[in-house]
């Protein structure tokens, strides 16, 4: 049997396609356009979506290998909002995860309603990329758009519905609504209450490698594709991409560094987390997971090559750099602002730290060194939960230095592995449709057959604690500039 994987980006849609044994066959990519309407403001045409996802199908699987597909599911963009009428068609384009319209929705739900209450509600505080604030800003603005909605769906669960004509979502994608209690896996009636809405507008919600359905008679025969191929419900692409690097189980850790960075620990049991300093999300695996982010972890790296040293050279810009852990030189890599652990939109990068000997070299290690500082700041937190870790698995572009790599082992003190696939979110969703075919008995069989370690990067005593030293310092420079943060945003 063949298994199709779809990761539903914010630029492209991805196709894996993979047989029984975990090879990949064929990949196919295809980009879709994005608007901005207004300053902060992120739509998509959800028509786009299931276009291009067609068009991949069809350029994915040759034509001796299309009766051998046997499951399709999904990784997705998560926190977007498609609303559908009762004809079940798009209302208005789709307000995606990165639109930042929700401020005033946001602050209304965590300073009026009250944070703890959200909390308790979903386990989650209210952010401006969540689906629930968005539903209110139509609410308001758009009141004759909202008194036509039948359906609320996310992204990738539009192009299921597309492809097997059943509303459905997975617990982990309906985690990050702020719609979801995520400690139950159930629709939260009192955010239900507060957004306007009734059950019977949500979806029916599975685990992520559960059936949904088969696909529609036309589709499958548009794409040649056997009538009983099932489509199995997938989830967010962060859960996914989990999957695909064998972060299953309980007290698993990868870390992603990509343009943002990921600390993505699976967990068993349900935690509340103090001061919602994480997200609490299901996982795809059928448990749950925390997950810590930083808005600029690569991207930190290529805005000081590409931007400010005018280099394309990463590798040699690194080449000089040889001790690690005696570095004076700090830098806040806030480029973006901050998510996880700050919360803070004004917040900046900024070097610190420099003198009249400080090198080009010291401050190359200073971006790297900065990320993984970050970093360390989720992962301290998810520490704090009870979960002991000793090894992490990384991905993403940055994790092709190895001088990245070594920094990281010594400043969170672990094991970091690296595996026999890069293809994160769209494999993972193929792993997820093997296991909805029955290919394998669960989620953490098939990450344990098909993911290997590859090479693995040892944390070193010495260099440990000196970093453990400069962590101390490093922790202390935002609160000292908080409010200098706050002053020039001000002015702004």
């Amino acid at each position: 049997m063949l298994y199709i994987g779809v990761d539903l980006g914010t630029s492209s849609v991805k196709l894996l396609l993979m047989d029984e044994k975990g090879t990949i066959r064929n990949i196919v990519t295809k980009e879709y356009p994005i608007s901005f309407p207004k300053p902060g403001w992120s739509e998509q045409n959800p028509a786009d979506w299931f276009s291009s996802l067609m068009e991949g199908l069809k350029e994915l699987v040759g034509d001796g290998e299309k009766k051998e597909v046997g499951g399709i599911s999904f990784s997705g963009q998560m926190h977007g909002m498609v609303i559908l009428d009762e004809e079940d068609r798009v209302i208005r384009p789709a307000i995606l995860w990165n639109d930042g319209r929700t401020k005033e929705e946001c602050d209304y739900l965590n300073e009026t309603i009250g944070r703890e209450k959200i909390s308790s509600y979903t386990g989650n505080m209210a952010l401006t990329g969540f689906t629930a604030p968005k539903l209110l800003w139509v609410k308001k603005h758009e009141p004759d758009n909202f008194r036509k909605i039948r359906k609320v769906m996310l992204p990738k669960d539009y192009i299921a519905y597309c492809l097997s004509g059943v509303h459905s979502t997975d617990v982990s994608d309906a985690s990050g609504m702020l719609l979801f209690n995520v400690k139950e896996k159930c629709w939260s009636k009192e955010m239900l209450e507060l957004a306007g809405l009734k059950e019977e507008q949500m979806a029916k919600v599975y685990e992520s490698y559960e059936v949904t359905g088969t696909l529609r008679a036309d589709i499958a025969k548009e794409l040649g594709f056997p009538p009983e191929c099932k489509v199995i419900a997938g989830g967010g692409d962060q859960a996914v991409a989990a999957v695909g690097t064998g972060t299953v189980g309980s007290g698993m850790c990868n870390v992603s560094l990509g343009t943002s960075g990921v600390v993505f620990v699976a967990s068993k049991e349900y935690s509340e987390i103090k001061d919602n300093a994480l997200h609490v999300f299901a996982h795809a695996d059928g448990r749950y997971h925390f997950m810590g982010v930083m808005l600029s972890a690569a991207a930190s790296n290529k805005w000081w090559m590409d931007e400010v040293l005018k280099t394309r050279e990463y590798a040699k810009e690194q080449q000089a750099i040889v001790e690690l852990g005696k570095n004076n030189v700090y830098f806040l890599p806030y480029l973006m602002g901050e998510r996880t652990p700050h919360n803070d939109p004004d917040a900046r990068g900024t070097f610190v730290g420099m003198t009249m000997d400080t090198t080009r070299e010291d401050m190359t290690q200073a971006v790297l060194e900065g990320v993984a500082f970050a970093l360390k700041d989720s992962f301290e937190i998810i520490k704090d939960t009870g979960l002991s870790i000793k090894r992490i698995r990384i991905n993403g572009g940055g994790a092709k230095s190895p001088l990245w790599c070594r920094i990281i082992a010594n400043v969170l003190n672990v094991k970091v592995d690296k595996i026999n696939s890069e293809e994160g979110p769209a494999f993972g969703a193929a792993i997820l449709a093997a296991v909805g075919c029955k290919e394998f008995a669960s989620v953490e069989e098939a990450a344990a057959k098909l993911i290997q370690v590859t090479e693995t990067t040892e944390p070193e005593e010495e260099i440990v604690n000196l970093y453990e030293k400069k962590y101390n310092v490093f922790k202390e420079i935002y609160p000292a500039l908080e409010p200098v943060y706050k002053r020039m945003a001000e002015e702004n």
